[in-house]
Formats: structure tokens, sequence, C-alpha cells
């Protein structure tokens, strides 16, 4: 299996991870953001929405992350997804929560206006107000995380055992650490991050979004 991913794409290293820890041998194959190799249309014949992660699996092809990751957690017949019906779907609400709440305003909202140069906002005014109300909506979602979500008695998202919506979610979080985020605030997700970042992979999968964070030391960011 081919995954077409770069190291500093935030779904790609959801599947990097989940592949790396789960011994599940795939055949990584860079696409170039920073150059714009993504949006050349020998990519867009891959993916018409020029994004990574992309999955061949012979002439199958996956294109979303969360889909990837539960197909391959499936084919590898991984404990991270449960085949339990209510455990299953569990994992899968929680994976929706991240994609569908958190990750767009933590992300599209606050962190990436402010690291890539392409998500910036057209004028001050509307980079200002873009930033001052995804940090508001952001702290709203870090609180439900850490009180109602994993709360003090859970190692991981949805139990003692660590699930794809770790795999997610931590992915997610982390990446505030590129505009200094802190989640002193949030003890029940420094916890869990921790636990997270303890992985074997974790250092390796990150090294290239690490690199990236370092560039941008000392510089000036709205943060949490």
């Amino acid at each position: 299996m081919k995954l077409y991913y770069h190291p500093a794409s935030t779904t790609s290293r959801i599947v990097q991870m989940f592949a790396t820890e789960q011994g599940i041998d795939l055949d990584y194959q860079i696409v170039d953001l920073f150059t714009g190799e993504h949006l050349k249309p020998e990519f867009a014949s891959i993916n018409p929405n020029c994004l990574v992660p992309v999955l061949e699996d012979g002439d199958f092809r996956l294109t979303e992350s969360s889909a990837i990751v539960k197909y391959l957690a499936d084919k590898a017949g991984s404990p991270a997804y449960p085949k339990d019906s209510k455990a299953r779907a569990r994992v899968n609400e929680m994976m929706d929560w991240f994609n569908a709440n958190i990750y767009r305003d933590f992300a599209y909202g606050l962190i990436y206006p402010q690291t890539f140069p392409h998500h910036k906002r057209p004028s001050d005014t509307v980079q200002s107000g873009t930033l001052d109300w995804a940090k508001q909506k952001t702290q709203g979602w870090l609180k439900i995380l850490d009180h109602n979500l994993i709360g003090p008695n859970k190692a991981y998202l949805c139990g003692d055992t660590i699930t794809l919506a770790d795999y997610m979610g931590a992915e997610m979080i982390a990446l505030g650490g590129l505009i200094g985020c802190s989640y002193s605030a949030y003890p029940n997700i420094e916890r869990w991050l921790r636990n997270m970042k303890a992985f074997k992979s974790w250092s390796k999968v990150h090294e290239a979004i690490d690199g990236f964070g370092a560039s941008l030391k000392g510089q000036s960011f709205v943060a949490i």
C-alpha cells in the first residue's frame, strides 16, 4: 500500500503515527506541500482535492485521513478500532468531534492563519477578528475535551486503551505547540498528551513539524 503524504501535514501524521505504531508497512511517497507539488496536475489526477494524505491499495484509493486509518485498522485487525458496535460507534463519535469542532476553530481559525501565508486573512482587521473568534471558540472546546471527554480517570479518550480517536485527536491538539499554546489550564489534556508522546514513534514521526516549529521561535502569536 502506498501513502502519499507530507510529514508536516497534520492529517498525514495521523496516518503515519498509527501505521508506524501498529507495524503496518506502507510505501511512503512525499508530496511536497511547500513547493506546491500537491497543486500540480499529476497529483490532482490522484486526488482532485489536492490534499494529502492519500492511500492507494492496488486500484482502491482513499483520500481522507479518518477513512484511511479506519481502513488500515480493519485490514490489520487492530484493537484500536474495536469490533463491538457500541465501542466502535464511540470511537467514530470522538473522531467526528475532533474533525467537525475543535480542528476547524483551532487549526484553521487560530494556528494556520498565523503560520502559513496562504491561510492569512486578506486584511489586518479580518485577521485579528478571525484569531480572536477562533481563540474564544477553541477555549470552549478545550474545556469540553478536558472536563467531559477525557476527565480525570481515563488514560485515553475512550477509556484505558488507545483508539483511533487518540491518534487523530493528539495530532490536532499537539499542533498548538507551533504557536506556543499552553494547556496548563487543562490538566487532563496535558496528561493525555503525555501518554501519547510517550509512544516510541512520536519523536521520529514529528521530526519535520518540530523543525518547522523551531523555525517559528521568537515570533509573537495569539495563543491559548
